[in-house]
This record gives structure tokens, sequence and C-alpha cells, in this order.
């Protein structure tokens, strides 16, 4: 009895190892007041080994593009577009198109026009999607409250 018990204990452990959550991209946020109207806000990405996600320019039957959507506010109004840096672009097979993407780290910056002083978060919602070269995980959504400093 004591075998079967320690058995079915070692095969719970091995199920539940192989079935944790993969996330191989963390992020990170800043924000930088640049002026007393003007702020920028960062949203870095930090990429695991073989890993990529994508670029806001992703064109339509591609993969998931990382987007980025800021909560309407009295306080502040957008100045541009998100920006970022020059991607990678490469030949996807499994997409059948040139896509553009990041590796290991990126970071997307938003200038933003302060209309109080009284700004103090910054707050929206990205989403983006990552593969490797073996396969892609589920588009993400996640939310972000960036506090802006004085």
């Amino acid at each position: 009895m004591r075998k079967l018990l320690l058995a079915v204990t070692i095969l719970v452990m091995s199920i539940s190892a192989k079935a944790q959550i993969e996330a191989p991209v963390k992020w990170s946020y800043a924000a930088k007041r640049i002026s007393a109207t003007e702020a920028v806000v960062f949203l870095k990405a930090t990429i695991q080994d073989g890993w990529h996600i994508y670029s806001q320019t992703v064109k339509d039957g591609g993969p998931i593009k990382t987007s980025f959507t800021f909560a309407p506010a009295k306080e502040y109004a957008l100045l541009g577009k998100t920006t970022e840096p020059t991607p990678v672009t490469k030949y996807e097979k499994s997409f059948s198109m040139d896509v553009s993407y990041f590796e290991k780290t990126v970071i997307f910056q938003q200038k933003i026009k302060l209309k109080s002083a009284n700004v103090s978060i910054v707050k929206g919602q990205l989403e983006y999607m990552t593969c490797n070269n073996m396969k892609c995980l589920p588009p993400e959504d996640i939310d972000f409250s960036i506090p802006l400093g004085k």
C-alpha cells in the first residue's frame, strides 16, 4: 500500500511540474517627466533566450502584434503613437510571411501631454504574443499602472 501511495505521489508531482505555465516574457514599467507639461512612459519586455514578441507593425494574417491601449483620462493625452526600436524582420514559415519581432529586450515609449499637475498614474492594457522556433503561446493581455514621478 505504501509503494502504491508513493507511486501515485510521484506521478502527481511529475504531471504538475509539466503543467506549469510558461512565461518567457516579463514586463516592467517606468515613467519620466520631461517638462511641466510632458512625460514619457516606458514599457519594457524582457524576453527569455529563444523566444520573441512581435512588433506593433505586423501585417494582417500574421501573428498577434504587440499593442497598447491607454485608459482615457482627463489629466493627460497621448502625444503621437507608441514608439519602438527597429525590429528584426524575417520570413516565418508558420505564418508564410515576413514578420517583425524583438528578442532579449525591447522598450516601447509613449509620450503624454500632462493637462494637470495632479497626474500621478498612467493606466492601460497591453496585448502581445510570444513564439519560439517550435511553438507560439496564446496572446496575453496585461493591465498596467505606471506611476509618474514628480
